[in-house]
């Protein structure tokens, strides 16, 4: 046919085969530069390459040498200052952007016969890819193909949880600095057919399309290949019976293609929901009459619609975490919800003596002497491993029911375990409270339960040591090694950790064998210095602990390891995980940042308006991956707390009652 005729020329054919190269490279490195939002990193990288192409043009060099000399700097530099914890990361990313990109110009400008290098770098010569560029794209297509692969793990980890990758033992620093030189690999080899300029789309458009048609990695990078290859095809068409720049009209249509998949996605969400809601007579009316016409008058109703992946009755599923935070008012009772995202405020009314609230990821359990209120925040998280679900719903009362006052609480996805402070543990039905009632499956009378790898880990005070038992409470087995006195417990991602009187039990499942492992206290540790209550951001494999009147200890689970912070008496401490700052309240007001590694304080601040009074309720510091909120009673504020930068104050929420207690769900 007469509109394929470009392709009977020799420099369009090699222009396909260079552009779809390029589609399965940007697919990649642009599924994790999507999913992990470093479009802003990519941008910088792909400008940050003109220092080194002016100085390989002045010099007579190989552009494509001099680009990746200059990328794989940038690329150091940016992994060096992203290990400081006093600016953001996007702070040493746009230094280096605006420094990179004006050393660039300013070698431009010594040179006045540069001006068709720079276009060629600006928009890139698609119609003039050669052989030898064809090779380089698939040797670079292959590195990159095994770089996914390698790290692949890793890379899922850091992408959906920033400290996962240290509580799975995948060494997170050196998987960042090879994703750092995927994209960088990908935008090298790329910038010669798009230019650096529409690189970026190329980069971004096909990825994120493809995001809106299927939910898992791999299957994300092949539709990005598919789509990259798609825009490059059709680009080149439209560029030659048009008459317009290849490389432009390739990134144009990937970036068209992009919001073709946004508008399908838009009309297929109408479309389920016009089939999900009530219509007027006049649609019934319609559907009446052409269902004996769909049926062809047999007996089979029509095929029931399949139900979305990750489809939850009464909620919205969003693509970031919902965080909320659930806070009650002891002197008035008060419970309320205050939403991290909209910054809207809940009432939930009252419940008079509320003195501790337990959360174990979505409900939160509100504890009064001899009673315990139940408090669906409407917020939480599903993590399937390679992906993760977001979902927010309306809050809700779910009751008040009798029981003796609890400690804390732990879940899987079948049954919430509440521990009580006298050392039994109440099982409720996890199901059941997400349909809205409370069923009780069971009661542990002697023991501290965790429910762990589809069992229930029971800690028994009278025998000295750990049970694995089955949801039931049947006991199937027992570790050999003691824990006399347990006190604390705490659920990781590499096992679950409870607090002995001489040191920390790790209990780890693979498949039904259970294994304990014993982490010793450091030789003359008093018993007035153990840790009796463990703190930490959710999931993370790294523990905080009051240490007595001494200071602070740091378990870090992954090197089995006890680490003594010698703070002095604390109100509150918490850390977002290994490599994050140690976080202490202290009774005169003052917020202190430690390295928890050294010990040295790091940063000091005054978040609360006045000090600590004696037999007042302590302050808690709650940590997620991005933040941390310390409540502050006395003005009825939350302080949300940038812990990378310097202890900042990013917002602050004021309430209409005294936040003494909190809890943070939807993480």
């Amino acid at each position: 046919m007469e509109w394929l005729a470009p392709f009977e020329v020799s420099f369009v054919q090699r222009a396909l085969w260079g552009g779809l190269l390029v589609s399965c490279l940007c697919a990649l490195a642009g599924t994790w530069v999507v999913l992990r939002g470093m479009a802003f990193l990519s941008d910088a990288m792909a400008h940050g390459m003109l220092p080194g192409v002016a100085i390989a043009a002045l010099l007579g060099g190989n552009l494509l040498l001099g680009a990746a000399c200059s990328a794989a700097a940038m690329a150091v530099g940016v992994s060096v200052l992203g290990r400081g914890t006093r600016f953001a990361a996007d702070t040493g990313i746009g230094l280096l952007f605006v420094g990179m990109l004006s050393a660039g110009v300013i070698i431009v400008s010594r040179s006045p016969s540069f001006a068709v290098d720079l276009t060629g770098f600006l928009f890139g010569d698609v119609l003039a890819v050669g052989e030898r560029d064809l090779w380089y794209l698939v040797a670079a297509a292959l590195l990159a193909a095994v770089i996914s692969v390698l790290g692949y793990r890793a890379f899922v980890a850091l992408t959906f949880d920033p400290r996962k990758a240290h509580t799975l033992g995948l060494r997170p620093r050196p998987a960042n600095v090879a994703l750092i030189g995927l994209v960088t690999l990908a935008i090298v080899a790329s910038f010669h057919i798009v230019g650096t300029l529409l690189v970026f789309g190329l980069l971004i458009a096909p990825p994120a399309a493809a995001v809106y048609w299927v939910h898992r990695i791999p299957l994300i990078m092949l539709t990005a290949a598919a789509l990259g290859a798609l825009a490059t095809f059709a680009g080149l068409l439209i560029s030659w019976h048009a008459s317009t720049a290849a490389g432009a009209t390739i990134a144009a249509t990937a970036v068209a293609l992009f919001f073709v998949s946004a508008l399908s996605a838009w009309l297929r969400e109408r479309i389920r929901s016009s089939r999900m809601t009530p219509r007027p007579l006049a649609l019934m009316l319609v559907l009446a009459a052409i269902t004996p016409l769909i049926g062809c008058g047999t007996d089979q109703s029509p095929p029931a619609q399949p139900i979305p992946h990750g489809y939850v009755a009464g909620a919205e599923e969003a693509d970031e975490a919902q965080p909320r935070l659930v806070v009650a008012d002891k002197g008035t009772g008060a419970v309320q919800v205050v939403d991290l995202i909209t910054e809207d405020v809940i009432d939930l009314g009252r419940m008079d003596g509320v003195d501790r609230v337990t959360t174990d990821g979505r409900f939160a359990f509100l504890s009064a002497r001899d009673r315990m209120r139940i408090v669906d925040a409407g917020a939480w998280t599903v993590d399937h491993g390679d992906h993760v679900h977001y979902y927010r719903a309306p809050a809700r009362d779910l009751g008040t029911r009798t029981g003796a006052p609890m400690s804390v609480a732990h879940a899987d996805s079948a049954v919430t375990a509440i521990v009580s402070e006298a050392g039994g543990t109440t099982l409720l039905d996890r199901s059941a409270l997400g349909a809205g009632s409370v069923n009780e499956r069971g009661v542990i009378a002697d023991g501290i339960a965790v429910p762990y790898a589809e069992h229930l880990l029971v800690a028994v005070p009278a025998r000295a040591r750990i049970e694995v038992r089955t949801r039931d409470g049947a006991q199937t087995s027992a570790l050999t090694q003691p824990c006399p006195h347990p006190r604390g417990s705490a659920v990781t991602r590499r096992g679950v950790v409870f607090g002995c009187a001489d040191g920390a039990l790790l209990v780890t499942a693979r498949g039904a064998e259970f294994t304990g492992e014993k982490i010793p206290y450091p030789p003359g540790t008093a018993d007035a210095d153990r840790a009796v209550e463990f703190f930490h951001r959710p999931g993370s494999a790294t523990l905080v602990a009051e240490a007595g009147r001494r200071g602070v200890w740091v378990l870090d689970v992954r090197r089995k390891s006890w680490t003594s912070v010698n703070t002095g008496p604390v109100v509150a401490a918490n850390t977002a995980g290994e490599g994050a700052a140690l976080l202490v309240l202290t009774a005169d007001g003052l917020l202190h940042s430690y390295d928890a590694a050294s010990g040295r304080e790091s940063a000091v601040a005054r978040p609360l308006t006045a000090p600590v009074a004696d037999g007042a309720p302590a302050p808690l510091i709650l940590v997620d991956e991005h933040r941390a909120y310390l409540n502050d009673p006395v003005a009825r504020m939350i302080h949300e707390i940038d812990y990378t930068d310097n202890l900042r104050t990013a917002r602050a929420f004021r309430l209409d009652v005294m936040p003494t207690s909190m809890v943070e769900t939807g993480r």
